[in-house]
């Protein structure tokens, strides 16, 4: 990005930066997510409707071509004959379309094995007044920023008993500093990543030598040798096991690792891939007083999760989950690029500055992300109710310019039909959305009209664990599973059993926003 973007992202104060603080909103409003995706709608129905014409084509020429060629096979003169009709060789081209589009592409199916999320020790734990605390004793705030961060946490819907890295932590304990080294850094990441990893290969009853693929994601903390190489070396991996190490793609990586994953294993057959996310705090604590880049103080929190993912046929029996789909949303204009942008203020401090337009650009993304999934999740009466109220909506447009054309009243003042949104409740069992705070859960339940048991592990998650970044959708699906009482709420759906879909969506800098769908095994 040019000079001129990165002064619009990160220059001083404004008033519509200090109005996108207020609420602290991600997402402000809902987006009609109404408009018709042919290309998807084209690849989920063309085979079907190919093998309808390869049916009515065989009613058609069965009796006069088919029966009386077979009939007399040994007369060759009817064969050739029926050869050279033009519905044969139509029919043969409606098979071969049929095949091309019905047939699996030859792809080995993906399985999720099983899942863990980081535990974070009790000794991390701060509550509100602790969290202020701790920015009190850094001695870098004013008493107006305490005051302003104060009310970020009093409306951020975090509970009690969150977590911050045992660098920052040691302020209560009477230290005189926080601890913010690259060592200490690297502590916090081994602490989370291997406790969540060890959970993993026991729950899933593998050896680290089983491993083909390993992918880490930490968006902030990037050090070299990678996040990645760590636990290559800690665990002893194979020499041939490939690495990837994502940084800097924010909350969303961790479904980024999941579509990464899942093309290494489907062009691998019989591979298995671990996937870590996580982020690391202990160094990224803001510490000026531009209001637009406090929010982060209050909202991110210590979290991490691993999954194990094969495409072994015999994996398959003791999955715990299918991937069905993953689906990648990035918006390329510059508003997108720098509305989540990390950058120093007027005094040289670092931090993640938002910009107003995040809401705006964060449902335009929505949008276009859940359009692109919608005709390989939503029942097919969704999917009709939406082309037939875009099919009104394009005629009402023909209509009134018509009438205008005709100075015709009646037509001109016609009412436009309002876009339909359809119902995702229908084709999902469960919904684990992003807990990028209380306005993300709000913004994109009000575009889904989920209900409050829906966005019940959001909540959840947010409540007990705060923000974690891309970890906080494996929070909420462990939610989902509800596998322990501690999770469960009184507004709680049922818990996920087999045959269930899990709906995963998270937005990410850049600006992304990611979804993956997961069908239950058992």
């Amino acid at each position: 990005m040019g000079a001129g973007g990165r002064s619009r992202a990160c220059g001083g104060k404004s008033k519509e930066a200090d109005e996108v603080t207020k609420d602290h909103r991600y997402l402000a409003k809902a987006y009609s997510i109404s408009i018709v995706d042919w290309w998807h709608v084209s690849k989920v129905y063309a085979g079907w409707v190919a093998l309808g014409l390869i049916g009515v084509s065989v009613a058609v020429l069965w009796q006069p071509l088919v029966v009386p060629a077979y009939a007399e096979v040994a007369n060759m003169t009817k064969v050739r004959a029926a050869l050279n009709e033009p519905l044969v060789w139509t029919m043969l081209v409606l098979v071969l379309m049929s095949i091309y589009t019905l047939t699996p592409s030859g792809k080995a199916p993906v399985y999720m094995m099983d899942f863990a999320v980081f535990e974070p020790p009790a000794d991390w734990a701060c509550s509100h007044d602790d969290l202020i605390e701790i920015c009190s004793r850094h001695g870098k705030f004013s008493e107006e920023t305490l005051a302003f961060m104060r009310r970020i946490l009093d409306r951020s819907k975090t509970g009690q008993a969150t977590h911050w890295p045992p660098g920052t932590v040691r302020l209560l304990r009477g230290e005189a500093t926080a601890d913010c080294s690259m060592e200490a850094a690297r502590e916090e990441a081994r602490t989370v990543i291997f406790s969540c990893v060890d959970d993993a290969l026991k729950r899933t009853g593998l050896k680290p030598r089983d491993i083909d693929f390993l992918i880490v994601n930490c968006s902030l903390f990037v050090p070299t040798p990678s996040l990645a190489a760590m636990v290559h070396s800690h665990y002893k991996l194979r020499a041939d096991c490939r690495t990837y190490n994502l940084g800097g793609m924010g909350c969303s990586a961790s479904v980024i690792g999941v579509d990464l994953a899942r093309q290494l294993l489907e062009a691998s057959p019989g591979s298995r891939a671990l996937i870590v996310s996580t982020e690391n705090l202990t160094q990224q604590l803001y510490l000026g007083g531009d209001r637009s880049m406090l929010v982060q103080n209050m909202l991110f929190r210590c979290g991490g999760a691993a999954a194990v993912l094969s495409s072994r046929a015999t994996d398959g029996f003791r999955a715990k989950y299918k991937l069905l789909l993953t689906n990648r949303t990035q918006t390329s204009d510059d508003a997108a690029l720098s509305c989540v942008w990390q950058c120093e203020d007027d005094s040289g401090k670092r931090g993640i500055r938002l910009s107003k337009e995040v809401p705006a650009i964060a449902g335009r993304a929505l949008k276009h992300n859940l359009t692109a999934i919608g005709p390989y999740v939503l029942p097919l009466r969704e999917q009709f109710a939406v082309l037939v109220r875009e099919a009104l909506r394009w005629a009402h447009t023909r209509a009134t310019a018509l009438g205008e054309t005709l100075a015709i009243p009646a037509l001109a003042d016609l009412a436009r039909p309002k876009p339909y949104i359809p119902n995702f409740r229908k084709g999902v069992d469960h919904f684990c959305i992003h807990a990028g705070g209380r306005a993300v859960i709000d913004g994109v339940a009000e575009n889904l009209k989920l209900s409050r048991a829906d966005t019940a592990p959001s909540r959840a998650c947010l409540w007990h664990y705060g923000n974690t970044s891309s970890s906080s959708i494996w929070y909420e699906l462990r939610f989902c599973e509800q596998e322990s009482e501690a999770w469960v709420a009184e507004d709680a759906g049922a818990p996920v059993r087999a045959g269930d879909r899990v709906l995963q969506v998270a937005f990410g800098s850049g600006f992304k926003c990611n979804s993956a769908v997961w069908l239950r095994m058992r």
